[in-house]
């Protein structure tokens, strides 16, 4: 009998060693009491063969991310509670065919974590049908589709899944590295990266004419965080023939909104928008259907759902997103928005990155601090950075303290660690050094 596509790439073609393979990973969790309803946890690099494996059987798959402290780990398959851990020892499985997939849209087939970037990680149960409507509302891409991060991150399963679905062939990077990247453009027809994998890769094609020249992209991806203009700006001026499509979404909403060209940020079809008091409230036929806990799901308590961004509208009714309401210095009574004044340091030359947090202090309860991500070689000038701040920012708002480092720490999607950022601070380990 021929091997069948899971059904989470629906009509799409996954090529035959890996739907094999997916086929014989079904039967090796079906032989172990896996079924429609069950849970498991992937804990191998070899994600995609278990994770297809799963959705055949009608089982949902949490993809264990290797950068989990034991704790997080713990309190993660805590409230997971999988019925089976795929280790890697596991890993190899014989090529198979022959199983008849079960379940339909509304089957859980996925449990997200949310990034970990404010905080311990939570778990999330989504449907099929929310992906699938997901891939259908991205769009169709050019192929073959190169992945430069970890399948841990639901950002990059979600790309992997999407190139599935497009009929595309899947390239994966086993960790972010720019040259890599840059490399394998010229045989990648799309990417899916976050804004600062993208800004890092204009880099390189930058300095490399003879990578420039031969660059394969005809679609980019990104999402994950705000996509500053100037790095958009740049997408134009080295990737000519490349579409840039920037999607705004969420783990618990899924995709939002997306921009294509000169557009701003629409609402998917089929999306609602409420702003209460700057809030941005999301009604969603793409959204997730609860969280776990101790293995007990809890749906949201309404269909409308937020996550705490601060949004607002412009004047051709683009959604704009100001930032999470958790990532906020309280310094001095006022509370400053860390993305409004990271947004104005990522336009000072030379700065790749950066986070803005709080240095706690005695009686202002915290100083705004930026820590800066920079090449070692080409650090960003400190009279560049107050200049930029004094012409866009209310003093109360500007950073008293400048740390540099040559890497922030991140999470498996590639975004900036806000947490562990602000933990190393308060302790005094984080990696970086005064900028003078």
């Amino acid at each position: 009998m021929a091997a069948i596509t899971p059904p989470i790439v629906g009509a799409g073609t996954v090529p035959a060693g890996l739907l094999a393979r997916a086929h014989g990973a079904a039967r090796w969790l079906a032989a172990r009491g896996i079924t429609e309803g069950s849970r498991i946890a992937v804990d191998s690099a070899d994600v995609l063969p278990w994770f297809l494996g799963a959705d055949l059987l009608g089982a949902a798959a949490l993809v264990v991310e290797p950068s989990w402290t034991p704790r997080e780990r713990d309190a993660v398959l805590a409230d997971a509670r999988p019925d089976l851990v795929v280790h890697p020892r596991v890993a190899d499985v014989v090529a198979a065919d022959g199983v008849f997939p079960a379940g339909d849209e509304d089957t859980f087939f996925y449990l997200p974590t949310t990034s970990g970037s404010s905080g311990r990680p939570k778990v999330l149960l989504r449907t099929r049908g929310s992906w699938l409507r997901s891939f259908a509302a991205l769009g169709r891409l050019h192929g073959p589709v190169l992945i430069p991060g970890p399948l841990s991150s639901s950002l990059f399963l979600f790309g992997a899944l999407h190139a599935l679905w497009c009929d595309q062939e899947v390239r994966l990077l086993p960790r972010w590295e720019p040259n890599a990247a840059a490399e394998a453009t010229r045989r990648a027809g799309a990417i899916h990266v976050v804004p600062a994998m993208l800004a890092a890769l204009l880099d390189v094609l930058d300095r490399r004419s003879e990578l420039r020249e031969n660059c394969a992209l005809r679609t980019v991806v990104c999402g994950g965080a705000h996509l500053p203009e100037e790095v958009r700006a740049r997408v134009a001026r080295l990737l000519p023939e490349a579409d840039l499509v920037e999607y705004y979404g969420s783990a618990e909403h899924s995709l939002i909104a997306i921009r294509r060209g000169a557009d701003g940020l629409r609402p998917v079809p089929g999306v609602r928008l409420d702003i209460r008091d700057g809030i941005l409230w999301v009604r969603s036929p793409l959204a997730f259907s609860g969280y776990l806990r101790s293995g007990v799901l809890h749906p949201p308590e309404t269909e409308w759902s937020t996550v705490g961004d601060r949004v607002e509208l412009d004047g051709t009714g683009a959604l704009v997103v100001r930032g999470r309401t958790g990532a906020v210095v309280s310094s001095g009574g006022r509370l400053v928005s860390a993305e409004e004044v990271e947004a104005v340091l990522r336009s000072v030359r030379h700065v790749e990155d950066v986070v803005v947090a709080g240095t706690p202090h005695p009686t202002l309860g915290a100083i705004v601090t930026a820590v800066v991500e920079a090449a070692p070689d080409r650090w960003p000038a400190l009279r560049e950075l107050r200049e930029a701040a004094r012409a866009s920012l209310e003093p109360g708002k500007r950073p008293r303290r400048w740390l540099v480092t040559k890497a922030l720490p991140r999470t498996a999607a590639g975004k900036p660690a806000r947490a562990a950022i602000a933990r190393q601070l308060r302790d005094g380990t984080l990696a970086a050094e005064p900028l003078r």
